[in-house]
């Protein structure tokens, strides 16, 4: 299952980042950004997301 950023709620707070075992979260200006080839689906991110933004695809 991957997951996606909603950009629209994303306030860039890189708690999602920091959750990351896999160092596959990249905050840019206007929101976190997941790259799939790093990526393990763990749901790690998500779980970390104070305002729900981080949803399975």
């Amino acid at each position: 299952m991957a997951y996606k950023v909603n950009a629209n709620i994303c306030a860039c707070c890189g708690a999602c980042a920091d959750a990351c075992p896999m160092e596959a979260i990249e905050i840019k200006a206007d929101a976190a950004y997941i790259n799939p080839d790093q990526c393990i689906d763990c749901g790690s991110c998500a779980a970390s997301c104070p305002l729900d933004a981080i949803q399975p695809e």
